[in-house]
């Protein structure tokens, strides 16, 4: 569903510029490989593929302030709310941007991201579309080099045919599968979850959500070429 534009929201995201890459000041190639730079130190780097409103970066970044967080959203409209939800929890942890995920190589450095998120992508539901989903094997595999050895990918969604591609894809990716669940609020991985904004509508719906950790390891990049 198309949202409907904001323009006050191009102003007021200026508010926010020590820790956001708007729209059209995506950061400069020179910061590949050297994000640990841009928080001042040295941690493990987590990156959300699509960052929605904030709700997960921003209370998983506080549940973990020894990690370096990074949320991408394509949406500047969207990325506000997430914006103003660091500033408000006074989170130092945290970078976002306004940043098409397909040029994702662009900005991050071959094994220097540690783990991504996928919450509630776009199941892009139409078979001629299936390149376009974030767990589809060529965004795995430009994934595959920037993370670390054993680099983690966790996955959520609450779409079952999404969920079940997916899996396919991290096999035909040589792709290790852990805490595999299709009903994850009544598993044993529910007590450390945190729910995204989707979440808590689609499991108000009563739609069960299936989550997975899916782990690469350097032999995985030298099965699949």
């Amino acid at each position: 569903m198309r949202l409907r534009r904001k323009p006050w929201i191009d102003e007021a995201i200026l508010d926010f510029n020590d820790f956001v890459y708007t729209k059209g000041q995506s950061p400069s190639e020179e910061i590949k490989g050297h994000w640990h730079e841009v928080f001042d130190r040295q941690a493990p780097l987590y990156v959300e593929l699509g960052t929605g409103k904030g709700d997960f970066i921003s209370k998983t970044a506080a549940l973990h302030p020894e990690v370096n967080f990074i949320g991408i959203e394509l949406q500047q409209d969207v990325l506000y709310y997430a914006a103003k939800k660091v500033k408000e929890l006074g989170l130092t942890n945290v970078r976002l941007m306004v940043f098409n995920i397909e040029q994702i190589e662009n900005i991050f450095a071959e094994d220097e991201v540690d783990r991504f998120y996928i919450n509630f992508c776009d199941p892009w539901p139409k078979a001629r579309h299936a390149k376009r989903r974030l767990t589809y094997i060529g965004f795995l595999e430009k994934y595959r080099k920037l993370l670390k050895d054993n680099g983690e990918l966790f996955f959520k969604t609450d779409n079952r045919p999404l969920f079940d591609f997916s899996l396919e894809q991290f096999e035909l990716a040589n792709l290790k599968v852990n805490a595999l669940t299709f009903d994850l609020h009544n598993s044993e991985y529910q007590a450390n979850n945190i729910m995204t904004e989707y979440e808590r509508k689609f499991s108000g719906f009563g739609e069960k959500i299936n989550r997975c950790e899916v782990t690469f390891t350097k032999q995985d990049k030298n099965n699949v070429d």
